[in-house]
């Protein structure tokens, strides 16, 4: 009998049941959600990103993601830091992304802090990793956060450098999404994936 944390797909693959049954959904699912990220432009994407989903359903945002890249120079920090407030008017015009001003700012914001992050640690990927929490052995039923001690102190630690939109709830969606923590539930095909590409993972280290 499956938990009622797993659906079993059409395809026959028992997965989390969070994507349902929406095809981009399924694909995120699969071979991005958990997976350990490394690159410091995907890690300031899924910050951003997930400062806009703030208030909305994730798979907004995913189906306006290429348009956020376009839009946001594939996420560049170093080129968002050199963004004007013409730069901001020009994107609230922009209706394929979210047009939420304060969320535009923030991301220019938070190039800037970035790239401060790369002068103390030599990438933004070694800043990130230090945050990973000790692995902890779950019961095959349970519930998963909105929030943890780890992603809390991750969110003060980035308020006190100057960053926004990065609160604690908003914090421990981007752990599991860049591989910090591996909330596939067990049962799905995917937590097994994402548990041996963890182990092979050769986590980032702060510049000596």
């Amino acid at each position: 009998m499956l938990s009622n944390q797993i659906i079993s797909g059409a395809d026959g693959i028992d997965r989390c049941w969070w994507p349902g049954d929406h095809e981009d959904y399924l694909s995120y699912h699969d071979f991005e959600w958990g997976r350990p990220v490394s690159d410091d432009d995907r890690l300031f994407e899924k910050i951003c990103l997930e400062g806009f989903q703030a208030g909305l359903s994730w798979l907004t945002i995913l189906r306006k993601r290429e348009a956020f890249r376009a839009s946001f120079k594939g996420f560049k920090p170093e080129i968002i830091a050199t963004f004007k407030d013409h730069d901001v008017d020009q994107l609230l015009q922009n209706e394929a992304i979210i047009r939420h001003r304060g969320k535009i700012k923030s991301v220019i914001n938070n190039a800037h802090r970035v790239l401060e992050i790369k002068e103390e640690f030599g990438s933004l990927a070694a800043y990130i990793w230090s945050w990973e929490p000790e692995k902890v052995k779950r019961q095959e039923e349970f519930s998963i956060p909105p929030s943890t001690s780890t992603s809390t102190a991750l969110s003060k630690d980035l308020k006190r450098r100057g960053w926004s939109f990065v609160g604690p709830t908003t914090m421990y969606a981007f752990m599991q999404s860049v591989g910090l923590v591996n909330d596939h539930v067990f049962g799905c095909k995917f937590h097994f994936v994402v548990e041996e590409e963890l182990n092979q993972f050769k986590r980032p280290r702060r510049r000596e």
